[in-house]
């Protein structure tokens, strides 16, 4: 039985690779900030909370690290943990600098000095790119990250790059592009949008309000996109991954598709420059052949079959907290 440690466990991608891991028979260690502030609703939903041991671990505490290192000798290591919220990065870009570097140098030193046969997957990201000239990026594009998230992530993947050439560790950087799930934080664009969407075919709010719509992205499923990390730990020599659709779609198309979807009337759709970001990406797409043949990683979905799943399944939850709060103020 192989042993994996999840940093970041409660968040969607955490949660849907400890579901997969636990299938493949692993022991799976998931670390949170704190025991005080525990959210396992999404272990919970996914039925697994009680197949995962829960430890807590400061990633800045070099010395924290190395005890839990030390305690589980783990085969692989999936850091998920970080700041990754784009737009609060431009709010707190000191704090999301220091936290998204500093955990992975520590996670790197102490894998070095205490059990460097353990294998690493850094969580990068498409956000590193920022704006480019050419595309689809691959792997050769050169990085000119515009926000303090990317910058952040940007460091973090060439110490990952660092330590693999230097000290010859199978340390490995999967850049994703955005996926999304049921799973995902209330506070990013698709969750939000389904959400308040659904609010308003409820009657419970009456508009949609959004930020900047006129700009592209690379969206996936979350579910399929962390095959592809388990997936980049399992190969023979360590090595960088992009892992994407391959394709961009508009943010407007998106939000009108799921309004005619629960066939609500646009003009309740409003956009706010208040939401928009002060350094925008106008489109983005990324190149996923070398997943697809070096990683034997299949991904074949357009991101409107990815909505149709994610709006059936925010209905059906929404529906059953209805039914039960109806039930109980009986």
């Amino acid at each position: 039985m192989k042993t994996a440690i999840i940093t970041g466990i409660s968040g969607q991608d955490g949660s849907y690779l400890a579901k997969l891991l636990l299938e493949k028979n692993y022991k799976v260690i998931g670390t949170i900030r704190s025991y005080r502030c525990i959210n396992n609703k999404n272990l919970k939903y996914l039925g697994i909370e009680k197949d995962i041991i829960l430890e807590e671990l400061d990633l800045l505490d070099m010395a924290n690290v190395i005890r839990i290192i030390q305690k589980y000798k783990p085969n692989e290591i999936y850091n998920l943990a970080a700041q990754s919220s784009v737009g609060l990065s431009f709010d707190q870009p000191l704090g999301t600098f220091s936290f998204n570097t500093t955990s992975v140098n520590n996670l790197l030193e102490s894998i070095r000095l205490f059990n460097p046969s353990t294998k690493l997957y850094q969580a990068s990201s498409s956000e590193m790119y920022g704006r480019v000239k050419h595309m689809p990026i691959t792997l050769e594009t050169p990085m000119h990250p515009v926000s303090p998230y990317g910058v952040s992530k940007m460091a973090s993947y060439f110490m990952i790059t660092t330590y693999r050439e230097s000290y010859n560790l199978f340390a490995c950087n999967g850049i994703l592009f955005n996926h999304e799930s049921y799973l995902r934080s209330d506070n990013f664009f698709i969750k939000k949008v389904i959400r308040d969407s659904i609010a308003i075919k409820l009657g419970k709010l009456d508009k949609l309000v959004v930020g900047n719509l006129d700009v592209k992205r690379d969206f996936g499923y979350a579910p399929k996109y962390v095959e592809a990390m388990w997936k980049i730990l399992q190969s023979e020599e360590a090595d960088d991954f992009i892992i994407c659709s391959g394709q961009s779609v508009l943010l407007r198309d998106i939000v009108e598709y799921i309004f005619e979807k629960l066939n609500l009337n646009k003009s309740l759709i409003i956009e706010n420059q208040d939401f928009f970001r002060p350094n925008e990406i106008n489109e983005i797409y990324g190149n996923n052949i070398k997943a697809k043949k070096k990683l034997d990683w299949q991904y074949n979905f357009s991101f409107f079959d990815v909505l149709d799943i994610l709006v059936d399944e925010e209905t059906r939850s929404l529906k059953l907290i209805h039914d039960s709060q109806n039930i109980t103020n009986k």
